[in-house]
């Protein structure tokens, strides 16, 4: 059975598992086109984090950024071991869940063009394409989405 719920992301196999996502960032996009957060950031009091495991162990992390009138979808990563199991959808509905519970009425994303997997996990799920926003920085590998709550 699928688990998600609020996780540490300095617990040894959030951290290990956000690592291998960094890494994976670093091997597609250029420095300045990375975004993620770093595990000292995921602790700040206005991000939610949360993981997906079952018997077997961690198997994916998401989070929530709350920003100024939206939530933004931040560190979704999911096991290679894991994918295809549904784990991306259970965090990013339990990331869905969170925002309405702080009132937002909107979630925004930042991913890549070298991501199609993301990007088609996130119009499955009622994301559609918009503008750049918050403090990114215009480039050639970004895609943005954003969806009403």
């Amino acid at each position: 059975m699928l688990i998600v719920e609020p996780g540490d992301p300095r617990a040894p196999d959030a951290s290990a598992l956000l690592l291998s996502s960094h890494a994976l960032m670093q091997e597609l996009f250029p420095a300045e086109d990375i975004y993620a957060l770093d595990i000292d950031e995921l602790c700040a009091p206005a991000i939610r984090f949360f993981i997906a495991r079952d018997t077997s162990g961690l198997l994916g992390t998401g989070a929530l950024a709350v920003r100024e009138g939206y939530g933004e979808v931040k560190s979704m990563f999911t096991a290679p071991n894991a994918r295809g199991r549904g784990v991306a959808s259970a965090l990013l509905r339990q990331i869905e869940d969170e925002a309405r519970t702080e009132g937002l009425h909107a979630l925004k994303l930042e991913t890549g063009e070298e991501l199609p997997a993301a990007c088609r996990l996130y119009e499955r799920n009622g994301f559609t394409r918009c503008g750049i926003f918050g403090d990114y920085a215009p480039n050639t590998t970004s895609v943005y989405m954003e969806k009403p709550l």
